[in-house]
C-alpha cells in the first residue's frame, strides 16, 4: 500500500493553486491549504471553493496547516516572506522542511533560514527560474541551504524539479534574482520602444534596424509577447524587481535602475 505523503502550502495564489491541483492530482499526496484571504469577503469564497474543488484541506491557520505536514512550501508575497518564515519557526516541529519559493532578495532568504533553523526545522531557499503557469510542479527550482540536497531527492521524487545548487542560503536567490534584471528589464525597454514607435508610426523602421543589429532575434515578436507578459505578470514582476533593488542596494550599489525596473512593470500591468 502506498503511504500518502502530507504536505502544507501557505499562499494559495497562482503558485500554490496550481502546485496544490498538481500534487493532489498524483494520488500519493494528501494537501493542507492556508491563505490569508480565505478570510476575506470578497475573495474568501471563490478561494475555499477552488480549494475543496481540488481536494485540499482548508487550514485555519498556517500552524493547523503544517501540523502533520512532511514538508510546507512557503508560496506567499516577497513582502510577506520573511514573517510568514518567522512565524514558522514559531510551529514546526523539528525535522520539517520549509521549503520557501519566494522571489525574495538573498539577505531576505538569509535572515528566513536563521529564523527557521534555530526553531531546529529545515529551511530550502527555492529560486523559482521560468513562469510556473503551464509548468506547474515541474518548473525548474534552484535550491540553497543546507538541506537543499535531501529535500529535492524528496521533493523530485513527487514530480518537481529541484535542482541544489548551494549549502548556502540566499545564493539560489541572487542567482535568480541577478538573471531577473536583465530580463525585466528588457521587459521594460521593450513596452516603452514599442509603445513609443507605434506613436510615430515607425514600427517597422524600428524593428528593422533592431533585426539587422540582432539577426537572431525578431524584435517585433519579442516586443509582443514582452508586453503581454507585463500586462499579464506586472504586478508580481514588479515586486521581484524590488527585491532585486534591494539586493543591489544590500551591496552598496545604487537601486535606482531595479527600482525603476519594477515601476515600468508595475506601469504596464493590467490592474485587475
Amino acid at each position: 500500500m502506498t503511504q500518502t505523503i502530507p504536505l502544507a502550502i501557505i499562499g494559495f495564489g497562482e503558485v500554490g493553486k496550481l502546485f496544490s491541483s498538481q500534487f493532489l492530482a498524483r494520488g500519493d499526496i494528501s494537501i493542507s491549504v492556508y491563505d490569508l484571504a480565505f478570510a476575506d469577503a470578497d475573495k474568501g469564497p471563490a478561494m475555499l471553493a477552488a480549494a475543496s474543488e481540488i481536494g485540499a484541506r482548508v487550514a485555519s491557520s498556517p500552524a493547523d496547516a503544517a501540523r502533520n505536514a512532511r514538508v510546507v512550501i512557503s508560496a506567499v508575497t516577497a513582502s510577506s516572506a520573511l514573517d510568514v518564515a518567522g512565524e514558522a519557526a514559531g510551529y514546526l516541529h523539528q525535522g520539517q522542511y520549509f521549503f520557501d519559493v519566494n522571489s525574495a532578495s538573498p539577505v531576505t532568504k538569509k535572515n528566513a533560514a536563521a529564523k527557521v533553523n534555530a526553531a531546529h526545522a529545515k529551511y530550502v531557499e527555492g529560486a523559482v527560474m521560468q513562469p510556473v503557469g503551464g509548468i506547474g510542479i515541474r518548473v525548474p527550482i534552484l535550491g540553497g541551504g543546507p538541506f537543499a540536497e535531501e529535500l529535492a531527492v524528496l521533493m523530485n521524487g513527487l514530480g518537481m524539479n529541484v535542482t541544489p545548487v548551494t549549502t548556502e542560503p540566499g545564493r539560489a536567490s541572487a542567482m535568480k534574482l541577478c538573471r531577473s534584471i536583465v530580463i525585466k528589464g528588457m521587459e521594460a525597454i521593450m513596452v516603452d520602444c514599442a509603445a513609443a514607435a507605434k506613436h510615430w508610426g515607425v514600427e517597422d523602421e524600428v524593428f528593422a534596424s533592431l533585426n539587422q543589429t540582432w539577426p537572431s532575434i525578431d524584435f517585433r515578436d519579442l516586443a509582443q509577447y514582452m508586453g503581454e507578459r507585463v500586462a499579464t505578470h506586472g504586478v508580481r514582476r514588479a515586486a521581484e524587481m524590488r527585491e532585486a533593488a534591494m539586493m543591489v542596494e544590500d551591496l552598496g550599489m545604487h537601486p535606482g535602475l531595479a527600482a525603476a525596473i519594477a515601476d515600468a512593470q508595475d506601469r504596464g500591468a493590467k490592474k485587475k
